[in-house]
């Protein structure tokens, strides 16, 4: 009987000594790649910063010589469009964009041809015949200002509006073909301002 209980007894003992061997050989397997992890971090910060493996490739942006804005069928007179183009052209979009906005206010006239009479400017005396056509020197403004956004993107400095123009659009007809509606398509083309010597140069 005594033998009978010893071999239970032994087979636990060998058990509970292979569960330990085995949990051993785990800590020690945990422990090896532990330290082969910390070797190659060790390894990849020793290399030099200069030279990474994966390096980003810059991307050089293309200088462009002009900008452009392009508006099809616009609601605006374009009798009015043209003589804006006029008073536009030539000169830098922030001093265009300034006008216009003295032109909403009504201290600076549009200069338009035909039998239009004479407006007073912001000092006092008339500053020729004109007109303060709200509507499309507000179109006008957003125009130039996505003109400005396109000379920045393509990295002209100091731009200058050197075309503006304006051309008669489509005619859709309103209230069952009693009249027709006014459209307008507008173009600006800004360049750089080159500097030789004391000329300016376009």
């Amino acid at each position: 009987m005594k033998d009978n209980i010893k071999k239970p007894m032994e087979n636990l003992e060998q058990k509970n000594q292979e569960i330990v061997n085995t949990s051993n050989k785990q800590e020690v397997q945990k422990s090896n790649t532990e330290e082969k992890t910390i070797e190659i971090k060790k390894e990849q910060e020793t290399k030099d910063p200069k030279k990474p493996e994966l390096q980003k490739k810059e991307v050089q942006k293309v200088k462009k010589e002009k900008a452009v804005v392009n508006s099809r069928n616009v609601s605006i007179s374009t009798k009015y469009s043209r003589d804006i183009c006029r008073f536009i052209k030539n000169k830098s979009i922030e001093e265009a964009i300034k006008d216009l906005e003295q032109v909403l206010s009504h201290k600076k006239a549009i200069p338009m041809r035909g039998g239009y009479g004479h407006k007073k400017s912001a000092k006092g005396f008339a500053s020729g015949s004109g007109k303060y056509p709200e509507k499309a020197t507000e179109s006008f403004i957003k125009l130039l200002k996505s003109l400005s956004a396109n000379a920045a993107a393509n990295g002209l400095e100091k731009p200058i509006i050197t075309e503006a123009f304006a051309n008669m659009g489509s005619k859709p007809r309103a209230r069952f073909g009693k009249w027709q509606r006014k459209r307008t398509h507008i173009c600006f083309v800004a360049r750089e301002l080159k500097i030789k010597g004391k000329k300016l140069k376009q």
